[in-house]
């Protein structure tokens, strides 16, 4: 397939300015780096948050008032889609000491603490185990382990890339438990690039202001989350359930976590769990396609655990920014929206429009680069057109070989490498054509420190779902991060607490008044939710 005749015409012009581009950025002259005012004036003019459609507020439940994403609120605003005279809470079909929903690299973190505390643990899950967000992560991981780095730096990175808004708690937590998760993931068997020498190898992410992205080539999500799955099933005090996702929390008369209601996707049948503590672990929400763009996102990213949370009480927060990652695929179409690391970039690359020209500092936070593309290609009218109509801007990858060497690209990016030559692209000679795709939920349901619910006893969160970390945009690297951090905290906490909890009779009474609230707004007609997976029927173009 590769590019077509009319395309390989324009990458003449970035091949026209490439030596030029290289020479510079090998003097430490590359295109600067925006001020704060510049990044907010950027950002409010082309960022898809801002769109004077993007957001409304909430009329029902604990953030009634609060704007968040418009199409978050439509499944938020919704009766539960959990039939209720379906389910009998006096039969409990399975009973553990912590439950945990969602099987991906929070889950398996916190399943394996969790055993390790000597908890009995359930895991749920939607799909298979490992099928989530982690697996489709690739840049790295961060960490501040070098001499001249320090979780204090970590710290100042972290919330000054989600505009000074994060829960310092949480970031405090995040930065300084990252060297403990860095040596328990290769103690656990994760293959980290490392030099000759055996020491792990280290780059920059955007908005970082050291080299601290620890990585498995361009594969780390999938090598954490091997990592992480092997050690969960591992342990014999772990069950896991799969095609099974939770539709509902249950809590008790004492206003506790009892379990969840779950479903199984082949027989449709409801099922209850009594757990003495539960972590909701279910990701993110991108298969909501906000604002209808792409999704780097696995096909359950349906934000049903932000639903359930929200239905039995917790407050969210941080749900109105949502991050658009700068380079998703927007040529060849088969691979539409899927995720280029930001990996590419921190080796050098450089984005470039249609005249060959660099335009905005490549490792500038997500939201900012998303945005600078945005305006290239819809304000500037400098986008390189596709053959189905959409627009990108080039990734130069073949700067990475003429800076570090013939054979880096193959070397450090072998999955991208592949991805693109199946398609009869070779991104060591030809650059990559790429547009922001939607990639991550910077908000989720508050929590304190130790990932406990900040409303409900004996309930915890861990990874996506969870809010407060990132603020307003994360940085690279602080998802694969927070996983583990969160995973081993919320496993630790529950475990420890169910040695103590003593439950009440369960119920499911706040699901009866919710549904009864949204009946009185009038809010009835809408499709129910959780939705626990996408429905793409009738809605392929």
């Amino acid at each position: 397939m590769g590019y077509t005749p009319e395309m390989l015409e324009m990458i003449k012009k970035v091949e026209a300015t490439r030596a030029a581009r290289v020479e510079k950025k090998a003097r430490g002259e590359e295109f600067a780096a925006m001020g704060i005012d510049e990044r907010n004036e950027l950002k409010k003019k082309f960022h898809p948050d801002y769109k004077s459609d993007a957001l409304r507020k909430v009329k029902i439940g604990p953030n009634a008032g609060d704007e968040m994403v418009n199409k978050f609120v439509d499944v938020l605003e919704t009766p539960s889609s959990l039939e209720l005279d379906k389910v009998d809470l006096n039969k409990v079909d399975y009973e553990t000491d912590v439950l945990i929903i969602g099987g991906g690299g929070a889950g398996c973190a916190a399943a394996i603490m969790a055993a390790e505390e000597g908890a009995n643990v359930l895991l749920m899950t939607k799909l298979r185990l490992g099928d989530a967000n982690t697996m489709m992560a690739e840049g790295g991981i961060q960490a501040a382990v070098r001499a001249k780095d320090s979780p204090r730096t970590h710290f100042l990175d972290t919330i000054g890339g989600g505009h000074f808004k994060n829960e310092p708690e949480l970031v405090r937590a995040l930065v300084f438990d990252a060297p403990v998760v860095i040596d328990w993931l290769d103690r656990l068997g994760t293959m980290f690039t490392k030099n000759e020498k055996g020491v792990m190898m280290t780059i920059h992410g955007g908005g970082t202001s050291k080299k601290r992205m620890h990585s498995a080539a361009d594969m780390s999500g999938a090598e954490i989350m091997r990592t992480l799955r092997d050690a969960a099933r591992g342990k014999p005090n772990v069950t896991v359930v799969e095609f099974e996702p939770a539709v509902e929390l249950i809590l008790d008369d004492k206003g506790q976590c009892f379990g969840a209601v779950v479903k199984n996707l082949e027989t449709n049948q409801y099922k209850v769990v009594r757990a003495k503590a539960t972590i909701v672990s279910t990701g993110g929400s991108g298969r909501l396609h906000y604002q209808d763009f792409d999704t780097t996102n696995h096909y359950g990213a349906t934000g049903d655990g932000l639903v359930m949370a929200y239905h039995a009480g917790c407050k969210l927060c941080f749900m109105h920014p949502v991050q658009y990652h700068p380079t998703g695929v927007v040529y060849p179409a088969q691979n539409i929206g899927l995720l280029i690391t930001e990996k590419v970039r921190g080796l050098g690359a450089q984005p470039i429009n249609a005249e060959g020209e660099q335009f905005v500092f490549p490792k500038e936070p997500r939201d900012i680069e998303s945005s600078a593309f945005i305006r290239e290609c819809h304000d500037r009218g400098k986008g390189v057109p596709t053959p189905t109509g959409r627009v990108g801007v080039w990734l130069d990858s073949p700067m990475i070989d003429m800076l570090h060497g013939e054979g880096t690209v193959r070397r450090e990016l072998p999955a991208k490498f592949r991805q693109f030559m199946n398609h009869g692209i070779d991104i060591s000679r030809l650059p990559m054509l790429v547009y922001p795709t939607l990639h991550y939920q910077n908000g989720g349901v508050e929590m304190e420190s130790d990932a406990h619910s900040k409303q409900i006893p004996n309930l915890y969160f861990a990874g996506e779902v969870a809010g407060g970390i990132h603020g307003e945009n994360r940085l690279m690297g602080n998802s694969l991060l927070d996983i583990n951090v969160f995973g081993r905290r919320a496993g630790g906490s529950a475990a420890k607490a169910s040695r103590s909890v003593e439950l009440g009779s369960p119920s499911l009474t706040h699901v009866v008044e919710y549904n009864r609230e949204a009946g009185k707004k009038g809010l009835t007609g809408r499709v129910a939710a959780p939705i626990l997976l996408p429905d793409y029927v009738g809605k392929i173009k």
